[in-house]
């Protein structure tokens, strides 16, 4: 029996959460093996496991990967989650470049100093408002079909469709104004392809399971969790 992929990396979100997100929506069982303090870096770093001295690194197939978008597209890969040829693979590579822009922003939010974060946060608002988000409801609206690329589920819909809560937990009003994207709330009368994305891609069995309280899904960065991932980063 193949060994489950084994995930480094600390107890919270960071750059492995889409790691995640995308494992369980392929339906590939993942195990985690968490750094609790600066000297379990420390030892990846020493012991060789890491190319670039960084996580996160995931053990999969007999290798150690690392770099996220290099884990993401192997896994993407893998699950024939990456369109059909060069084109639509083009597609995809180019509306989750798009997603990992806006990932980023939210992603270091936490690390902004107090005293920047409400214009901080107002910048994030303005970006989801009139860059990212009418970009992908015009690509939805432009063919009408149920995911981004070929009608079929790619990882970009899933690297969305994270981004997407994510964006919801920081201001919940802001997808309200991008219908294909956002939840419906009568979505039980709805057919498949008449639901947004959220709720199409959160519907689908592996997601639906991943969503749901005590799987491997992470919780937003808190307080405790931040300083924690500080001392293991030793990030001033």
């Amino acid at each position: 029996m193949a060994r489950k992929p084994l995930l480094h990396y600390f107890n919270g979100r960071g750059r492995m959460e889409s790691i995640r997100w995308l494992l369980a929506a392929a339906g590939e069982e993942f195990d985690e093996k968490f750094m609790e303090t600066a000297e379990d870096l420390d030892k990846l770093r020493n012991d060789g496991s890491l190319m670039y001295q960084q996580v996160p690194m995931v053990e999969i197939d007999g290798m150690k990967l690392v770099q996220t978008r290099a884990i993401l597209n192997y896994v993407a890969n893998k699950h024939n989650l990456y369109g059909k040829d060069m084109k639509e693979r083009a597609l995809i590579d180019m509306y989750t470049e798009g997603v990992a822009d806006l990932y980023e922003l939210v992603l270091l939010l936490p690390l902004c100093p107090p005293e920047q974060k409400d214009a901080k946060v107002d910048f994030i608002k303005e970006k989801i408002r009139t860059r990212y988000f009418p970009a992908f409801e015009k690509v939805l609206k432009s063919h009408g079909q149920d995911y981004l690329v070929g009608n079929r589920l790619s990882k970009a819909d899933i690297l969305l469709v994270e981004l997407l809560y994510n964006v919801e937990e920081l201001d919940p009003s802001a997808i309200a104004s991008f219908p294909l994207l956002k939840v419906c709330p009568c979505v039980c009368t709805l057919s498949p392809s008449e639901q947004a994305l959220k709720t199409r891609i959160s519907s689908l069995p592996t997601v639906k399971k991943f969503l749901q309280p005590g799987s491997q899904r992470k919780p937003p960065m808190d307080e405790k969790n931040l300083e924690k991932a500080k001392k293991i980063f030793k990030i001033p």
